[in-house]
């Protein structure tokens, strides 16, 4: 018996052992929180280079969002991703003629934490945008499309705060400074791709002549292994410059799943860390 209980303690205390080694060694490999969400809603389209009519319809769009920390600011500075594809198809007011519009954007934005409780977080930041989409109008013979191309310098700020059966986030973005592309009125692509007449098309966008806006609202409830993630995406674009004026504004429900994941590679591939890639 005595024998049993010290081979018993001897044996817990390697497993223990290698257990706290490989708890250390997973320290340096960064968490990723990732989500990817569909959304439904209304779109409001009004672009005076097509017609002086605003268009309403249906928008789809998905969505995914990438959340992990990094090394520098102390660990404290976190790098935010999101790729979002979206899609509208939308009517005139007497629906006798339709427009269509498509957006593939991407943002990349740094957030540091500037209140931070075991509950309430509130972080703020700035980063990069570029967005590449279009408009076209099947009533228009000469000009049916107009399109839509920008980059931008953002400005964000992200509040969350943790409930026992969820977590809130709250989320804004908002362009200060860019490029964006918009023709003169009457001026056609044809002239400006064809002819090389591209002069004035190309713009700085600021406050004064391009206002953007994203509100982003989510509640994630965990059910069992799987983190249900929902909410509201509303976003409101404007742009005023050479007489033209366009007006893009999304409602939208998203609803899909966020999961963590472990994000490692390089040399850490190699370490021996309690996971063991399949590739390598």
């Amino acid at each position: 018996m005595k024998r049993a209980a010290t081979l018993i303690i001897v044996w817990s205390s390697i497993f223990c052992g290698l257990f706290s080694q490989k708890s250390l060694d997973l320290e340096g490999v960064t968490p990723v929180n990732h989500a990817t969400l569909v959304g439904i809603g209304k779109a409001y389209l009004y672009d005076t280079y097509l017609s002086p009519l605003t268009y309403s319809g249906t928008n789809i769009s998905i969505l995914h969002d990438r959340l992990r920390g990094s090394s520098y600011l102390s660990g404290m500075l976190l790098w935010q991703q999101q790729f979002k594809i979206q899609i509208a198809l939308t009517k005139n007011p007497t629906a006798s003629a339709s427009e269509y519009y498509g957006d593939i954007g991407y943002n990349l934005t740094a957030l540091y934490p500037m209140i931070q409780t075991s509950r309430f977080r509130l972080l703020g930041g700035a980063g990069l945008e570029a967005s590449l989409g279009g408009i076209y109008n099947v009533r228009n013979s000469n000009n049916p499309g107009s399109l839509k191309v920008s980059t931008n310098l953002n400005l964000s700020a992200m509040a969350s705060y943790k409930l026992p059966w969820s977590t809130l986030r709250w989320q804004i973005f908002t362009p200060f400074a860019g490029m964006f592309f918009s023709p003169e009125y009457g001026h056609s692509y044809y002239e400006i791709f064809m002819l090389g007449n591209d002069k004035g098309t190309i713009h700085f966008g600021s406050f004064h002549n391009q206002l953007s806006f994203r509100n982003y609202f989510t509640v994630d409830i965990p059910v069992k292994k799987l983190t249900i993630r929902t909410g509201y995406l509303g976003d409101y674009y404007r742009t005023e410059v050479n007489d033209l004026t366009t007006e893009i504004i999304v409602h939208q429900f998203m609803l899909g799943l966020a999961f963590e994941s472990i994000n490692f590679g390089g040399k850490e591939v190699r370490r021996k860390l309690p996971l063991k890639s399949s590739y390598y």
